[in-house]
């Protein structure tokens, strides 16, 4: 069921100070080495509100966070900065992103914390606590995305929060920047795999409402041209 009452407030962005230290990590050890995960890091803690709208959904909670699609492992780094402990497993198709990310954890030193490589195309693993599902459904295709929210769903635990973000399908000016950026990020490299559909508010939420779960859905643009939003779901 949809909650009824009003939705939290849309996070900021982090500040320049607070961005520059979860991205410190990603920095090469030498001034010669590659920046560009440090860069893209730094740029997108500063400008997209995505990583404090996570945390303030999951600052109640104390159950483990399985980060599906983590790619370089982001969402542990700013856990760990805001004093949340809960266990993180993060899991990734991209298996350079990951390797790099397990890099990045070992030089960090954070507390209960890994990645592993997992297509979540092919399957799901165990796990009983929070999820979070951040910039990933839109490369999955329709019948995978209904089948990874129900999935979601019943993983969740009486602690556990599900979190998703996505750009959702609309014909608008966000929308259409959202789709050329999604296509340029596989052109370059950056992502594996094109994008295949952008659910629908409904259908984000209508297979977690079908589990029982209360669900918010709300925007959250931050500094960007993208058609984001973010939905929040528990029992």
């Amino acid at each position: 069921m949809r909650a009824l009452h009003p939705a939290a407030p849309v996070q900021a962005p982090f500040s320049d100070a607070i961005a520059r230290r979860i991205a410190r990590p990603f920095a090469p050890r030498r001034p010669w080495g590659n920046w560009s995960d440090y860069c893209y890091t730094r740029l997108k803690l500063r400008s997209d509100p995505l990583y404090p709208a996570v945390i303030a959904a999951l600052r109640h909670s104390r159950s483990p966070v399985l980060d599906l699609g983590c790619g370089l492992g982001l969402l542990a780094h700013a856990l760990r900065m805001a004093g949340l402990e809960q266990a993180y497993l993060g899991l990734d198709i991209d298996a350079t992103k990951v390797r790099r990310g397990q890099q990045i954890l070992a030089r960090s030193g954070l507390a209960d914390a890994r990645l592993e490589v997992h297509d979540l195309g092919c399957s799901r693993p165990a796990h009983r606590g929070s999820v979070t599902l951040l910039d990933v459904l839109q490369y999955l295709d329709q019948p995978t995305q209904q089948a990874l929210l129900a999935d979601a769903a019943g993983m969740l635990d009486d602690d556990g929060v599900l979190v998703i973000r996505s750009t959702l399908a609309e014909d608008s000016a966000r929308g259409r920047t959202s789709l050329r950026a999604d296509a340029w990020a596989h052109r370059i490299g950056w992502m594996q795999t094109r994008p295949q559909h952008y659910p629908g508010a409904e259908e984000l939420q209508r297979p977690l409402e079908q589990a029982g779960l209360q669900v918010q859905l709300q925007p959250l643009y931050g500094n960007t041209p993208f058609n984001n939003w973010l939905l929040v779901a528990r029992h």
